[in-house]
């Protein structure tokens, strides 16, 4: 079992502080780990439903404010809804995934998880104006 860290930046320079989830297999499919993540950061939230999520993407029917996103009226987020639109968000180029300084392009592509490894989330971020 290893531990994986996940960390988010944006296009803009921003960086937060990483976090990690313990993952048993020794490989693992984007489209996989990517479900893990969105899994556990949902779990968290609904553990302790604060008035703001901060996850990989965007719930329906949320406001986006500072720190993450505001619920319009306090619930818990469906892991499976949010995994939908995680999955949908990497499609449409909402955020890319590097492990490494290696860009993974394909859902189905098996990512080596060796110990310590880093998997950034690069969100993508539209220019002002352009």
């Amino acid at each position: 079992m290893g531990m994986v860290t996940f960390v988010d930046e944006t296009t803009s320079g921003d960086r937060a502080a990483g976090w990690g989830l313990e993952i048993a297999e020794e490989r693992l499919a984007l489209r996989e780990l990517i479900r893990r993540r969105v899994f556990q950061e949902v779990a968290e939230f609904n553990a302790r439903t604060p008035e703001v999520f901060q996850g990989l993407v965007q719930p329906k029917d949320t406001e986006r404010v500072l720190n993450g996103y505001a619920l319009r009226t306090p619930r818990r987020i469906d892991p499976e809804a949010q995994t939908d639109l995680a999955l949908k968000a990497f499609a449409g180029n909402g955020f890319l995934v590097l492990v490494g300084d290696r860009q993974l392009t394909d859902l189905d592509e098996e990512i080596e998880l060796a110990l310590g490894t880093e998997v950034t989330f690069l969100k993508l971020v539209a220019l002002v104006g352009g």
